[in-house]
């Protein structure tokens, strides 16, 4: 390692306790199969002090996926041998059920299975084991579009794959694991975390800030091939050193994940077997981040670089801007050019987009931004000359005096209407139920103010008070949820009759859309 990389390493390296402050973190750089960075500072258990070392325990949360199909791949080559597993777990299912590949390449159709906890009434702390695991899923009565005509995360895809490899092979997902993978990487401490409740070496994660104070943070949910993997930042650089070493072998396992992926109708898919893949200023990548309720990792590899960079917090800031702060000092990389001035769009406000029946929310940002919400999370997106605005995952172009809508990842491309401005009306007052579901929407005016809960199989929600969007749009917030981050707020569409009155409403978040609930009460 040359003395100005050595130096541009231990500015950065330096600078995270302090950019990314919380109980602890780990941090590794692998270079040409060259371990350059192995670190770890603060505590795994700040109440026992437990220091935070490189052998530490980490929940790698939804990095697991990737291992899941490499496991996936190793024991059954076509996963189309698993399709007929994958619809035995969909019995209810009406119409053709998507294949194992699309549930991979989250191309499926389902809705994300803690999305729907939510609207089947389960409160944010219950637990969330195997038998509420096939409740939601075994429920499943549509999708949310044809499989394999367009991207949605949802993690129940991966406990699918999961459950469906244990019954073809007859073992054990841990073990599956076990011989396919950790043993044959090198992963030595590497496990299936399945239960959240406590890892064995007392490793902690948090929440809270510095400026609230850190506390454990409470998991009662039993996770498998969506994010069950435990694992130390030794087993990481192990898999990392894997993948560099066999890098010219497109049958390795990382090579089978990492190989080029499509939608039906032959675009290019940005996700595929559990891995994030794209161009970011030039340089190819395969990427994937985690999160749970206390935890958050990231992991990037460039194969043009041979680099690999992987960063693991025990609290809730953001891993993935640590990656990249590693990556840029690894490659010198210059910082972005200051963004220019410019006025806010006239678009800026409500709109509607009619595919998966959203509201989308723009509003000004920083200089020569907008924030959109949209998506599961709010979004910064950068002006550009032509009036359009955009950001690796998503463009607003205005386009005859409307708004045009895309998001090359998800397969999206559409043409957004304006949604009519108005107070919210409080008549919509009452009670709903949704027939895919079997699940209910309770709507209360309490002293003027409209609150709403949802209601079902796994219990009663809690009341939140609702945000008016447009005239007959709501949003309903989900602060809190089973996972890392609730699933974003619920776009609430009120449908009116011929006299007026509310009669239905499309409920509906980026993870679990276009659900109809129709008024009986």
């Amino acid at each position: 390692m040359s003395p100005t990389l050595s130096a541009r390493l231990d500015r950065v390296i330096a600078d995270l306790p302090q950019a990314y402050p919380g109980p602890g973190g780990a941090v590794a750089v692998v270079k040409d199969g060259q371990v350059l960075v192995r670190h770890a500072w603060g505590f795994a258990n700040a109440e026992l002090r437990i220091p935070f070392t490189p052998r530490s325990l980490f929940r790698m949360c939804s990095i697991t996926k990737q291992f899941t199909c490499a496991a996936m791949l190793d024991a059954v080559p076509d996963p189309a041998a698993l399709d007929e597993a994958v619809r035995a777990q969909l019995p209810r299912l009406e119409g053709p059920a998507p294949a194992a590949a699309h549930l991979a390449h989250n191309q499926s159709g389902l809705r994300d299975y803690w999305a729907v906890a939510m609207l089947l009434g389960a409160p944010a702390e219950s637990p969330f084991g195997d038998h509420e695991s096939r409740l939601v899923i075994g429920a499943t009565r549509d999708l949310q579009f044809a499989p394999g005509t367009r991207f949605s995360y949802s993690n129940n895809n991966f406990r699918i794959l999961s459950d469906a490899l244990e019954g073809r092979t007859g073992r054990s997902f841990a073990e599956i694991l076990r011989t396919r993978i950790f043993d044959r990487v090198g992963m030595e401490t590497a496990f299936l975390a399945a239960d959240t409740r406590a890892m064995p070496d007392g490793s902690e994660g948090y929440e809270g800030s510095v400026a609230t104070g850190f506390r454990p943070a409470e998991n009662r949910i039993l996770w498998t091939g969506d994010a069950g993997l435990g694992a130390s930042l030794d087993d990481m650089i192990a898999w990392e050193r894997y993948i560099d070493a066999t890098r010219d072998d497109p049958d390795s396992l990382h090579g089978r994940i990492s190989a080029p992926v499509s939608f039906a109708d032959g675009a290019t898919a940005s996700y595929g077997y559990g891995l994030a893949r794209g161009v970011d200023r030039g340089r190819a990548f395969t990427a994937h981040g985690g999160a749970l309720r206390g935890w958050r990792s990231n992991r990037i590899h460039l194969p043009a670089e041979r680099l690999s960079v992987v960063v693991l917090l025990n609290h809730l800031s953001p891993a993935h801007l640590a990656v990249a702060a590693v990556v840029d000092a690894v490659l010198d990389a210059a910082p972005a050019p200051p963004r220019p001035e410019a006025p806010p769009p006239v678009w800026l406000g409500a709109w509607h987009e009619p595919e998966t029946g959203l509201a989308l929310r723009a509003e000004a940002a920083g200089p020569g931004q907008v924030r959109v919400m949209f998506g599961h999370s709010p979004e910064v997106l950068d002006l550009q000359p032509d009036g359009s605005a955009s950001s690796p995952g998503m463009a607003l172009v205005p386009e005859g005096g409307g708004l045009r809508l895309e998001r090359a990842g998800d397969h999206l491309r559409s043409r957004l209407t304006p949604l009519p401005q108005g107070p919210g009306r409080l008549d919509v007052a009452g009670l709903y139920h949704c027939e895919a579901l079997d699940a209910g929407l309770t709507l209360a005016d309490a002293g003027g103010a409209l609150y709403g809960a949802f209601s079902g199989a796994l219990g009663r929600g809690r009341m939140e008070q609702l945000a008016p969007v447009a005239a007959d749009v709501w949003a309903l917030p989900c602060p809190r949820a089973l996972d890392h981050t609730p699933p974003g707020d619920w776009t609430l569409a009120v449908r009116r009759d011929g006299t007026g009155r509310g009669v239905e409403i499309t409920v509906g978040c980026w993870l679990a859309r276009n659900l109809a609930y129709r008024r009986v009460a």
